[in-house]
Parts: structure tokens; sequence; C-alpha cells
């Protein structure tokens, strides 16, 4: 740390040194409180003497004390190195809270069986001082926020983009839905073949969301048919939307039925494709930090699985 004293610029290490003298008055007992050799410590107080045009101590035989100078001195610099003590503290401390923050990202909400509750009830018995933060990242972002890093570890639908990037355990398989307007001619339908959905305008992701995108178009059900894209939704709200405005119809995961299954809008089970899978995931070699590592484990504790 410097300082600046009338344009004069003085390191906190002399500032230390010079308190140090003026309460021991002696040079010797300073220096080895210091742990610097008395040479040293004298160079180093005349060198400040010189920076600031004045002497600080009178030397002589009956020992050392403060000149006036000195003595007006003494008080500022304590309270200039208690300042940056406390600065210090306050640094750490804010280091700490960021080393102790745990970003969870999602872009769905894990609802399913009370999860998130029972993962942090679990996380908070392991650590109790660590806070967990949840971001709400758009569909735009498969990786729910581990791409950029804004995310530690993230609840996000498989396949991801970049899979050996990342690393995860998959927390629900569900069958997947198809969501349609209750106007729909299959709407009446308990459940539904795809191939009767195949010539239909699908509600698709936005393009970023890669492979996840390709996913929840059943483009591996198409036999190479190129789906029909009636809209991009990046939300729930704009998939609601979408379904009442007849846009067109999409795959859900049936834990996410619920959340568009409002007014005009009804969901049904589909055959011939594979189920969904919801998943928790990091970055590869990140399960090594403590904060993933406890998270994971909770997960694990959460759905009754060995850690």
């Amino acid at each position: 740390m410097v300082m600046d004293l009338h344009g004069r610029d003085v390191h906190s290490r002399d500032l230390r040194y010079f308190v140090a003298v003026a309460q021991e008055l002696h040079f010797t007992r300073a220096a080895e409180r210091l742990f610097v050799s008395q040479p040293a410590l004298s160079k180093q107080i005349r060198a400040l003497e010189r920076q600031l045009g004045a002497e600080l101590f009178a030397r002589g035989h009956r020992g050392v004390r403060l000149t006036s100078v000195g003595a007006a001195l003494l008080p500022q610099a304590q309270r200039v190195l208690e300042h940056w003590r406390s600065a210090i503290t306050a640094v750490e401390h804010a280091k700490a809270g960021e080393r102790a923050t745990l970003a969870v990202g999602m872009s769905t909400r894990p609802a399913r069986g009370g999860l998130l509750p029972a993962i942090r009830s679990r996380f908070g018995d392991s650590l109790p001082e660590a806070e967990i933060r949840l971001r709400q990242v758009s569909w735009e972002d498969a990786s729910a926020g581990l791409a950029d890093g804004t995310a530690d570890v993230a609840f996000i639908w498989l396949p991801l983009p970049d899979l050996e990037r990342y690393d995860w355990v998959v927390v629900a398989e569900e069958p997947r839905h198809v969501a349609l307007p209750v106007t729909h001619r299959l709407a009446d339908q308990d459940e539904v073949d795809f191939a009767d959905l195949v010539d239909e305008p699908f509600l698709a992701l936005p393009e970023s969301a890669g492979a996840l995108r390709d996913y929840w178009l059943a483009l591996d059900a198409r036999a190479g048919r190129p789906p029909r894209v009636g809209a991009e939704i990046a939300g729930t709200d704009e998939t609601y939307e979408a379904l009442v405005d007849g846009r067109g119809v999409c795959l859900v995961a049936e834990g996410n039925a619920p959340l568009i299954t409002l007014g005009g809008v009804v969901t049904r089970p589909v055959r011939g494709i594979t189920p969904s899978r919801f998943a928790l995931a990091w970055r590869a070699g990140e399960d090594s930090r403590p904060l993933v590592s406890a998270y994971i484990k909770a997960c694990g504790e959460a759905l009754g699985r060995a850690a």
C-alpha cells in the first residue's frame, strides 16, 4: 500500500516501522518485533525522514525519543494503519463470501418432488456458512450458465452442447408429452403417435441451444424429414402464448406439463420417442471444488442414491 502525504508517497511498511520504533523507543527491540535487522530498520527510518524532510526521532546516549514532528505523525500513522487493516479484513470477508457462494443455474425450475428444498437442506447441514444463489437462465443457453461461468452447477436437459466439457448426474427421466391448443385435432386423444405429429409446425428452442433444440424437435424420430418450425421460444410464457395462438405444438417433459397447461392448452403422452433426461451438471473436473462436491453429494442424498 502506498499513501500520499502532501505529495510524498509513503509505503505502509514505512509507517509500520515508524510506529514500532515510536512505541518501543528502541531500535533493536523494534527490529526484533518486526523480524528485520536493526541496521535495515534504521536505514528505512532515515529514508522516511528524508522523504518527509524532518527528523522523527532524536537519537542520543540516553536512548531514543520522538521529536515534535514524530509525535505529530504517530497518531495519524496509527490511524492509517488501522484503516488499512480494516480494509484488508473487509476484502478477506468479501473473498470468503464469494468462495462460500454457490451459483445454481436453471432454465426450468426443478420442482420435482421437492428436490431443491431437499438438496438445500442437506447442503446446509454439511456447509452451514455457505450460500446458494439460484440463477434463472433463458432457454437460449442450454448449459444454464455453465458455459459462461455464471453458474457453478446447473439443472439442465440432456443432451448438452459440447458434452465433453461437462459431467452430470441424471436426476429425473420422464416421458415426453406434446403440448397442444385445446382446439387442435389431436387434443381429444388420450395418447398421440409421433408419426401423427411429423408434419405439424413445432415450437423450437433458439438455434443457440444446439443439440437440445434438435432433441425437443425429435429429429431422431423423423427419419430424415426436416421439422416445420412455427416459432422460436425461449421461456415458459412465450411457449404458452405461442401454443394459444396456434403457432405450433411442442414437446415437453411430463414434469413440466403443469407449467403450460393453463387455459387453452393440454398435454398428451407421445408414443414413438425416447424419454427426456433432466440432470444436475457441472464443468468437467470441478467436482473437486468443495461447494460443488457438497452440492452433488446433497443431490444424491436427496434422490436416495449413494454419494
